[in-house]
């Protein structure tokens, strides 16, 4: 294995930074990990949280992206973050412990009770969500959940990069919440959980 080459992107989220390790990171799914407890799932987000400036860090399917606390720059951090990321990739290690639960974005407890007469509506939802939302959103270091869909209102919960920043709730609504009343009649509202 010659030199490793991570690359950085930048994310609409000046706290947070997109790391390239140019091979797949989870394949599918995505997680997320606002806190260090959440992180000891993974030998590797837990070593990103340790270098004690981090306040959240998401795995993506081919990046991974990091947000810094306030007040820390990334020209500190950053060469931290590649240093652990390169230990991580050159190693081989498991991106999760043995016996935890691996990264699913979805867990079937976390949906809300969708009625059976809304399924074709609710399939047309997921079907715009996995094809032209979050495409997009994983451009900006994030991902977006379909969590539900209740009497015209559409519940979508936001990971990684997008959860933070202020730019989140206006792209839920103007973007999205547009987005799915213009193919789905049915939906009136979009609301984040």
């Amino acid at each position: 294995m010659g030199a490793m080459l991570i690359q950085t992107e930048t994310t609409p989220n000046p706290s947070t930074l997109k790391f390239l390790p140019g091979q797949a990171v989870m394949g599918a799914g995505t997680r997320d990990f606002a806190t260090p407890e959440e992180a000891e799932a993974s030998p590797l987000a837990e070593a990103i949280f340790s270098t004690g400036d981090v306040v959240g860090v998401f795995f993506g399917s081919d990046f991974i992206s990091v947000t810094a606390a306030p007040g820390v720059e990334w020209q500190q951090l950053k060469p931290q973050i590649l240093s652990v990321l390169l230990d991580h990739f050159a190693s081989d290690a498991p991106l999760f412990r043995a016996g935890s639960a691996a990264g699913i974005s979805i867990a079937p407890a976390e949906e809300m009770a969708d009625s059976p007469e809304d399924a074709d509506i609710i399939a047309q939802i997921r079907e715009l969500i996995e094809t032209r939302v979050r495409p997009a959103v994983a451009q900006d270091g994030g991902d977006i959940v379909y969590r539900g869909f209740n009497n015209g209102t559409v519940y979508l919960a936001l990971h990684g990069a997008c959860s933070g920043c202020p730019s989140s709730t206006m792209t839920l609504k103007n973007g999205i919440e547009g987005l799915l009343k213009h193919y789905v009649p049915e939906v009136e509202t979009v609301e984040a959980v």
